[in-house]
Protein backbone atom coordinates (compact mmCIF):
# COMPACT_ATOMS: atom_id res chain seq x y z
CA UNK A 1 0.00 0.00 0.00
CA UNK A 2 1.43 3.29 -1.09
CA UNK A 3 2.24 5.55 2.26
CA UNK A 4 0.28 8.19 3.17
CA UNK A 5 2.65 11.02 2.88
CA UNK A 6 2.50 14.63 4.51
CA UNK A 7 4.96 17.08 4.03
CA UNK A 8 4.93 20.81 5.36
CA UNK A 9 6.81 23.41 3.73
CA UNK A 10 7.34 26.70 5.87
CA UNK A 11 9.76 29.25 4.24
CA UNK A 12 11.77 32.89 4.24
CA UNK A 13 10.59 35.43 1.70
CA UNK A 14 13.26 34.68 -1.36
CA UNK A 15 14.62 31.41 -0.15
CA UNK A 16 12.54 29.30 -3.05
CA UNK A 17 10.73 27.55 -0.52
CA UNK A 18 7.60 27.09 -3.50
CA UNK A 19 9.70 25.92 -5.67
CA UNK A 20 11.45 23.09 -3.64
CA UNK A 21 7.96 22.30 -2.73
CA UNK A 22 7.33 21.82 -6.73
CA UNK A 23 10.43 19.91 -7.12
CA UNK A 24 9.15 17.54 -4.31
CA UNK A 25 6.32 16.81 -5.82
CA UNK A 26 7.42 15.74 -9.10
CA UNK A 27 10.18 13.41 -7.30
CA UNK A 28 7.02 11.88 -5.24
CA UNK A 29 4.22 12.42 -7.46
CA UNK A 30 2.42 14.62 -4.80
CA UNK A 31 0.35 17.26 -5.37
CA UNK A 32 1.43 20.65 -3.66
CA UNK A 33 -0.57 23.20 -2.29
CA UNK A 34 -0.62 26.63 -2.03
CA UNK A 35 -2.63 29.44 -3.51
CA UNK A 36 -4.53 25.79 -4.51
CA UNK A 37 -5.86 25.83 -1.60
CA UNK A 38 -7.73 28.77 -1.44
CA UNK A 39 -9.49 27.48 -4.36
CA UNK A 40 -10.47 23.94 -1.94
CA UNK A 41 -11.23 26.20 0.54
CA UNK A 42 -13.49 28.45 -1.15
CA UNK A 43 -15.53 25.21 -2.60
CA UNK A 44 -15.50 23.92 0.88
CA UNK A 45 -16.46 27.37 3.00
CA UNK A 46 -19.08 28.16 -0.21
CA UNK A 47 -17.26 31.71 -0.73
CA UNK A 48 -15.60 32.50 -4.06
CA UNK A 49 -11.87 32.05 -4.34
CA UNK A 50 -11.65 35.79 -4.73
CA UNK A 51 -13.07 36.65 -1.41
CA UNK A 52 -10.26 34.57 0.13
CA UNK A 53 -7.38 35.63 -2.08
CA UNK A 54 -8.65 39.32 -0.96
CA UNK A 55 -8.57 37.99 2.33
CA UNK A 56 -5.38 36.65 2.08
CA UNK A 57 -3.73 39.95 0.24
CA UNK A 58 -5.12 41.75 3.45
CA UNK A 59 -3.02 40.09 6.01
CA UNK A 60 0.25 39.69 3.90
CA UNK A 61 -0.32 43.67 3.51
CA UNK A 62 -0.98 45.06 7.02
CA UNK A 63 0.92 42.16 8.69
CA UNK A 64 -0.43 41.79 12.09
CA UNK A 65 1.48 44.86 13.26
CA UNK A 66 -0.55 46.91 11.65
CA UNK A 67 -4.24 44.98 12.07
CA UNK A 68 -5.63 47.32 13.89
CA UNK A 69 -5.22 49.83 11.02
CA UNK A 70 -6.08 47.16 8.64
CA UNK A 71 -9.17 45.83 10.37
CA UNK A 72 -10.40 49.55 10.31
CA UNK A 73 -9.51 49.82 6.52
CA UNK A 74 -11.30 47.02 5.80
CA UNK A 75 -13.99 47.49 8.36
CA UNK A 76 -16.97 48.09 5.92
CA UNK A 77 -15.85 45.36 3.42
CA UNK A 78 -18.32 42.31 3.24
CA UNK A 79 -15.76 40.68 1.10
CA UNK A 80 -12.47 40.15 3.58
CA UNK A 81 -12.61 38.09 5.98
CA UNK A 82 -10.43 38.46 9.69
CA UNK A 83 -7.54 36.60 10.48
CA UNK A 84 -9.51 33.99 12.55
CA UNK A 85 -11.94 33.14 10.17
CA UNK A 86 -9.41 32.94 7.28
CA UNK A 87 -7.73 30.75 9.50
CA UNK A 88 -10.55 28.52 10.36
CA UNK A 89 -11.34 27.76 6.85
CA UNK A 90 -8.13 27.22 5.40
CA UNK A 91 -7.41 24.84 8.25
CA UNK A 92 -10.72 23.09 7.30
CA UNK A 93 -9.53 22.37 3.85
CA UNK A 94 -5.91 21.63 4.74
CA UNK A 95 -7.04 18.82 7.38
CA UNK A 96 -9.63 17.82 4.82
CA UNK A 97 -6.79 17.50 1.95
CA UNK A 98 -4.65 15.90 4.80
CA UNK A 99 -7.12 12.79 5.95
CA UNK A 100 -7.62 12.31 1.54
CA UNK A 101 -4.58 11.11 0.72
CA UNK A 102 -0.66 12.48 0.12
CA UNK A 103 0.00 16.02 0.04
CA UNK A 104 2.47 19.02 0.20
CA UNK A 105 1.70 21.91 1.98
CA UNK A 106 2.92 25.31 1.45
CA UNK A 107 2.71 27.91 4.40
CA UNK A 108 -0.29 28.71 6.13
CA UNK A 109 0.72 27.44 9.39
CA UNK A 110 0.26 24.09 8.06
CA UNK A 111 2.54 22.69 10.61
CA UNK A 112 0.94 23.61 13.05
CA UNK A 113 -2.68 22.33 11.83
CA UNK A 114 -1.46 19.30 11.20
CA UNK A 115 0.68 18.45 14.30
CA UNK A 116 -1.84 15.37 14.89
CA UNK A 117 -0.96 13.68 11.97
CA UNK A 118 2.49 11.65 10.95
CA UNK A 119 3.90 14.67 8.88
CA UNK A 120 7.55 15.99 7.96
CA UNK A 121 8.01 19.87 9.16
CA UNK A 122 10.62 21.01 6.58
CA UNK A 123 11.61 24.70 6.65
CA UNK A 124 13.23 26.29 3.20
CA UNK A 125 15.70 29.39 4.79
CA UNK A 126 18.66 31.12 2.67
CA UNK A 127 21.28 33.77 3.41
CA UNK A 128 19.57 37.63 2.88
CA UNK A 129 22.29 38.27 -0.08
CA UNK A 130 21.06 34.83 -1.89
CA UNK A 131 17.29 35.98 -1.23
CA UNK A 132 17.58 39.62 -2.73
CA UNK A 133 18.87 38.39 -5.74
CA UNK A 134 16.07 36.02 -6.04
CA UNK A 135 13.46 39.10 -5.51
CA UNK A 136 14.95 41.11 -7.96
CA UNK A 137 15.08 38.78 -10.59
CA UNK A 138 12.02 37.92 -10.67
CA UNK A 139 10.16 41.10 -9.63
CA UNK A 140 12.35 43.48 -11.75
CA UNK A 141 13.15 45.66 -9.00
CA UNK A 142 16.56 46.95 -7.25
CA UNK A 143 18.40 45.25 -4.46
CA UNK A 144 17.63 47.49 -2.26
CA UNK A 145 13.55 47.18 -3.14
CA UNK A 146 13.89 43.42 -2.57
CA UNK A 147 15.45 43.76 0.85
CA UNK A 148 12.50 46.22 2.35
CA UNK A 149 9.89 43.37 0.75
CA UNK A 150 12.04 40.53 1.81
CA UNK A 151 11.84 42.33 5.78
CA UNK A 152 8.14 43.23 5.76
CA UNK A 153 6.91 39.52 4.31
CA UNK A 154 9.04 37.55 6.90
CA UNK A 155 8.10 40.07 9.57
CA UNK A 156 4.31 39.56 8.14
CA UNK A 157 4.96 35.41 8.00
CA UNK A 158 6.58 35.06 11.47
CA UNK A 159 3.67 37.48 13.13
CA UNK A 160 1.11 35.67 11.59
CA UNK A 161 2.04 32.53 12.27
CA UNK A 162 3.98 33.37 16.21
CA UNK A 163 0.30 34.24 16.60
CA UNK A 164 -2.00 31.71 15.02
CA UNK A 165 0.04 28.81 16.73
CA UNK A 166 0.12 30.80 20.07
CA UNK A 167 3.91 31.74 20.14
CA UNK A 168 5.05 28.49 18.41
CA UNK A 169 8.20 30.73 16.83
CA UNK A 170 8.00 30.59 13.05
CA UNK A 171 11.83 29.59 11.36
CA UNK A 172 12.94 27.96 14.85
CA UNK A 173 14.76 24.64 13.97
CA UNK A 174 13.44 23.31 16.77
CA UNK A 175 9.90 23.27 15.47
CA UNK A 176 10.83 21.61 12.43
CA UNK A 177 11.85 18.10 11.49
CA UNK A 178 14.67 19.69 8.93
CA UNK A 179 15.89 23.17 8.13
CA UNK A 180 17.93 23.65 4.71
CA UNK A 181 19.89 26.23 2.91
CA UNK A 182 18.47 26.70 -0.59
CA UNK A 183 21.40 28.40 -1.67
CA UNK A 184 23.66 25.73 -1.15
CA UNK A 185 22.80 22.84 -2.91
CA UNK A 186 20.14 25.04 -4.95
CA UNK A 187 16.47 23.48 -5.16
CA UNK A 188 16.17 20.89 -7.34
CA UNK A 189 19.57 19.66 -5.05
CA UNK A 190 17.55 20.49 -1.75
CA UNK A 191 14.39 18.58 -2.85
CA UNK A 192 16.00 15.59 -3.07
CA UNK A 193 17.70 15.95 -0.02
CA UNK A 194 14.30 16.58 2.26
CA UNK A 195 13.12 13.48 0.06
CA UNK A 196 16.33 11.59 1.15
CA UNK A 197 15.63 12.48 4.63
CA UNK A 198 12.34 12.12 5.03
CA UNK A 199 12.66 8.42 3.55
CA UNK A 200 15.38 7.59 5.76
CA UNK A 201 13.41 8.86 9.27
CA UNK A 202 10.47 6.73 7.64
CA UNK A 203 7.90 9.84 6.69
CA UNK A 204 8.04 9.45 2.92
Amino acid sequence: MEKHTLITVGRQFGSGGKSVASAISNLLGIPVYDHELLESAAKKSGLSPEVLQKSDERRRFFGLGNLLDGARFWHNSSNVLDDNELFRIQSEAILDIAQRGSAIFVGRASDYVLRDMDTLDVFICAPLKARKARIAERRSISPEEAETLIHKMDKSRRDYYNLITFGNNWGVAANYDLCVDSSILGIDFTAELIVSFGRGCGKI
